[in-house]
Parts: C-alpha cells; structure tokens; sequence
C-alpha cells in the first residue's frame, strides 16, 4: 500500500492502469492531445482537453495512448451520475480497527505523482461535482479536500484530459468549466483503411476474409451516415469467430451476417432505410433518433 502525506493527513493512494494502449492511424489527434501537454515557457500552464466523439469511437484510447507516449502512469476516474466531490478527490475509509483512513482517488494520486488522469465520459458527472476541480483546471491546479481538510497542489508534470461522449444520457456541462476543458480534440470516424488497421491490431488472430469484410461493412455505414463504430465491428468478429469454434455457419459471409444482426439488429445492414427512419417518423423530429447506440468506451486502437 502507498501512502503520501499532505500535512498532518496520511493519503492511501490508487494504482495506475495497465499501459497497454494503443493508438492505431490517425496520429494527428494523438498529437493534438500531446499538445495540450506541451509547456513552451517556465511560467506556461498544459492545458486540459476534451476529447469528444459518438460512443465507441476509441476516445479512452487516445487519451491513455497518449499518457503512455508521455511516459507518465495513467489514472483513470470513471465518471457517472453519482460521482460525488469526495469520489473525485478524497474518500474517508474506516478501517479494520475502526480508525479512519483517507484514500486519494486516481485523479488525486495522479496530481501527486505528476501522472496522467483522465476523466472517462465526464459530462456524465453534476454540477456540483465539477465544482470542485474548478481551480485544478485553471492556473490555480489544486483542490481542496473538505473532508480531509487539506489542499492538495498538483505536481509540475501533472497532466489530464476529459472524455465526452455525444448522446443524450449526459449533463450539460456548466459554461465556467467547459471554457476550462479547451481545445476540443474530435475523434471522428477512421477512413476504411485506418478502420482496417484498428480491427487488425484488437482481433489479431482473425483471417484476412473477415477483417476486410468487416471494414467494408463499417465504411458503407460510414458513408451512409449511419452510426455504427469500430466496436461494434470489433464485437461482430470476435462473435462471428466464435461462431465458427463452435462449427455453427456454413461460410464466413454466413456467420458475418449472423453475428452483425445478433449484434447491431434485424436489418443492420439497410443503410439507406435505417438512414431516412427519422425524418419519415416525424419532419420536425430531432430528438437523435438516429444517435448510435451507447454502450459506453472501451479500449480501441484508434
């Protein structure tokens, strides 16, 4: 167990993430990122992006692809509704004994080991949540631990980054905090051979037929404005492989079929149909009908 102390308080910290992200093509966005972090003078502050884009898109990736290139330990705070100020910052723990320990959250333990943290889909999280890294995401970089009674300064190495994803399920985030979270890096869709490569480098082990299939089935809904993401393909092959161990298919364009309408539904492949379904429920709809499915940010190589 590490411990470090801040005054009189004694903080348990957290473990890092395993550095075993990679980022596949598209290396203008990793060096956005990179820039973020770059100081170009001794009173110069690194700035904290925001990487926005649909669900699925590798945005998580970037962002610890990105720590790893900086050589720094990656913490990764997992964002929701009920993340509450203490979870961001400082946590009280009783312990066996009954004595009280205070634990620093992943966020906090990157400030003090001039690590990287990321902020996994944050516009997830409250007002009042944001409210406290107010300062450490200006000039300021500290917070202030009502429970602990301590402020905390951030180390000068201290990186971090936001992920954002873009669907309904959020907060809005409070004007004061998103001018903070500047620039905005946008991680949208790969061209076909970029895609190609990402599939390539998550399922290594799938035959040349299946790749290439599964790409051009993602670039098609690409260009056709359909939502689907490189996880999504990821999960058809490594189904549609599955399939094929178990002796079920009689071809690979069988059990592609099968497992892409296992995963995405019925009629996945309609392009056009799925397209125009909006506008012909409603011409004034706008609600995102046509918003891709979340099912949140995994690692991805691109």
């Amino acid at each position: 167990m590490r411990t470090q102390k801040i005054g009189s308080v004694e903080l348990v910290l957290a473990e890092p993430v395993p550095s075993n992200a990679a980022w596949v093509g598209r290396g203008e966005l990793l060096e956005q990122v990179l820039a973020c972090w770059t100081l170009v003078d001794a009173t110069d502050v690194p700035l904290t992006p925001r990487i926005v884009g649909r669900p699925g898109m590798g945005k998580t990736t970037l962002a610890q692809a990105a720590g790893a290139a900086a050589e720094a330990p990656v913490y990764i705070v997992q964002c929701t509704m009920d993340t509450r100020p203490e979870d961001l910052l400082v946590l009280p723990v009783i312990a066996d004994s009954g004595r009280i320990t205070y634990h620093a959250s992943a966020l906090v333990t990157a400030m003090l080991e001039g690590g990287v943290a990321v902020l996994d889909e944050a516009n997830r999280m409250s007002e009042k949540s944001w409210a406290s890294l107010a300062p450490l995401l200006d000039a300021r970089r500290y917070v202030e631990s009502s429970v602990a009674g301590v402020r905390i300064a951030a180390h000068p190495n201290f990186r971090a980054c936001v992920t954002m994803n873009e669907d309904s399920s959020t907060y809005e985030v409070p004007e004061y905090i998103l001018s903070r979270l500047q620039p905005m890096v946008e991680v949208d869709f790969p061209t076909r051979d970029e895609e190609l490569a990402i599939l390539r480098w998550n399922v290594a082990f799938a035959p040349e037929v299946l790749l290439a299939m599964t790409a051009d089935f993602l670039n098609a809904a690409h260009t056709n404005h359909v939502g689907f993401t490189t996880r999504d393909g990821i999960n058809i092959m490594r189904y549609a492989l599955k399939l094929q161990q178990r002796g079920i298919g009689s071809s690979t364009a069988d059990v592609f079929r099968f497992a892409m309408e296992a995963v995405l539904g019925a009629g996945a492949a309609e392009f056009p149909t799925r397209a125009e379904a909006p506008d012909s429920d409603d011409e004034d709809d706008d609600d995102g009908d046509d918003a891709p499915r979340n099912p949140g940010d995994e690692d991805l190589g691109g």
